[in-house]
């Protein structure tokens, strides 16, 4: 944990498309359990949007959930196998197709976000 990280939880899950809902379970139970009932509707579908991505669209692989509490902040963080990060494309506008949809979610429901290289 970092100096300023007050509480930090993580959990791997595998590359399975009911991991998703699993991250999702897991980034609720943290927030209720530190009571950041607040947040919790907001990082849920973050979290679910990541974890999908990970396991569908992107990664195909494991991939690890971190929820932090910093002094002034939550950070929620994915990471999965492969070191290229995920592109951004303008979803279809007849709702046909579901690909890049996950990235427009994260940029209206986050304050701030992006991809950083852990290698």
């Amino acid at each position: 944990m970092g100096q300023d990280t007050r509480w930090s939880h993580q959990s791997v899950f595998a590359a399975d498309p009911g991991s998703a809902a699993q991250a999702r379970a897991f980034v609720v139970q943290h927030l209720v359990e530190h009571r950041l009932l607040y947040l919790v509707d907001d990082v849920r579908v973050v979290a679910g949007e990541l974890a999908t991505n990970a396991v569908v669209a992107h990664a195909e692989t494991a991939f690890t959930v971190i929820l932090e509490e910093r002094e002034s902040s939550v950070l929620l963080t994915v990471r999965d196998g492969p070191p290229v990060p995920p592109a951004s494309s303008v979803p279809a506008s007849d709702g046909t197709n579901i690909v890049g949809r996950g990235l427009v979610v994260l940029n209206l429901m986050s304050d701030t976000w992006g991809v950083a290289d852990q290698g």
